[in-house]
């Protein structure tokens, strides 16, 4: 297969991969992280010792993984990828980290799903390199003690309330919560993404999109790459028009919200007076799971002030109503809390 062939079949099948940043300097947002990670991994540069060890957590699609991409590439060292569930027996773990070669980066993604027992072999690897392990079953048994060289342990998750402490305190020097977006940051980010697949994309329509985006930068490489398909599909320039156009037959409104989103609010308003109503009565409501709605909808609903968790349950805000066209109840539903 040609180069060009090659750089043909990346463009258009590894999206993802061609927008990810690949520099400091291309990597918008997040400044305070940035910030800290500069002083982290020169301060280790100078002193000719891999970084210490990482944990970033956040909702999906803030940048986690990119962050990974960037630290191996600042420190010019080797990436391994793996994930939580991927690593399901020690001997998966053992495998990884005896292939690890001098100052390379092991980063987990979801490495809340990780099993107890793999948890036990990944402490030692951490603190002092050390890779123990158990070699048979009962009196026979014994412990094997390899040496790993030196590495960096970038972990991410989007549940760092689910991961052990004991494992948590081994990231005290480096953990980092990753932020939502705000509207100019994304459209910075949409419009740099545009330039990467040669789309011309003008700042209003760069700013539609970002509206839409539900504050993360995922979801608005998503969302462009969906109205550059309907603008070339329709025949028609890629402007602010288009996009609504393309969003709207997406069923994804002017402030983001997705159909779910809408019916999961209309739901409580309609059935349940707007609340309180507990989690297990809109999922049997919606015909949704109780996970889906809790970690899917709710997260960007209680961000933007449309939905509150009380004692009592879900409540619909003032905010949610006006942008349903609801009329809100002359009863303030608080005193029902």
């Amino acid at each position: 297969m040609s180069s060009d062939r090659i750089l043909q079949v990346n463009d258009t099948l590894f999206l993802d991969s061609a927008l990810r940043p690949s520099s400091w300097n291309d990597y918008i947002g997040q400044e305070t992280i940035k910030n800290n990670l500069r002083i982290l991994l020169s301060a280790a540069s100078e002193r000719n010792h891999p970084p210490e060890h990482l944990l970033f957590y956040g909702p999906p699609g803030l940048g986690k993984t990119t962050l990974a991409h960037l630290i191996a590439n600042e420190i010019g060292a080797g990436l391994k990828i793996t994930s939580g569930p991927a690593i399901e027996r020690v001997g998966d773990l053992a495998s990884i980290l005896t292939n690890l070669e001098q100052g390379d980066v092991l980063f987990i993604d979801e490495i809340h799903r990780l099993q107890k027992a793999v948890e036990e072999v990944l402490y030692p690897a951490m603190e002092s390199g050390k890779l123990n392990i158990i070699i048979g079953k009962g009196p026979s048994a014994r412990t094997i003690q390899l040496d790993l060289p030196p590495f960096t342990l970038v972990a991410a998750t989007t549940r760092i309330g689910m991961i052990s402490a004991p494992l948590r305190s081994r990231f005290s020097g480096g953990t980092f919560k990753l932020e939502f977006y705000k509207e100019d940051e994304l459209e910075k980010i949409v419009s740099r993404s545009a330039k990467i697949l040669q789309i011309d994309l003008g700042s209003e329509a760069a700013s539609e999109i970002s509206k839409r985006s539900r504050s993360t930068p995922r979801i608005a490489n998503h969302l462009l790459k969906r109205a550059r398909d309907f603008a070339q599909v329709s025949k028609i320039e890629l402007n602010r028009d288009s996009v609504r156009k393309a969003l709207d037959l997406l069923e994804i409104d002017e402030i983001g919200l997705t159909a779910s989103d809408r019916q999961v609010l209309s739901t409580i308003i309609e059935k349940f007076g707007g609340g309180p109503v507990g989690i297990n009565t809109i999922a049997t409501a919606t015909h949704d799971d109780e996970g889906t709605i809790e970690d899917v909808y709710e997260p960007y609903l209680i961000q933007i002030g449309m939905l509150e968790r009380t004692p009592r349950g879900r409540l619909v805000t003032r905010r949610a109503y006006d942008h349903l066209g609801f009329s809100f109840p002359e009863q303030d539903q608080k005193s029902l809390l």
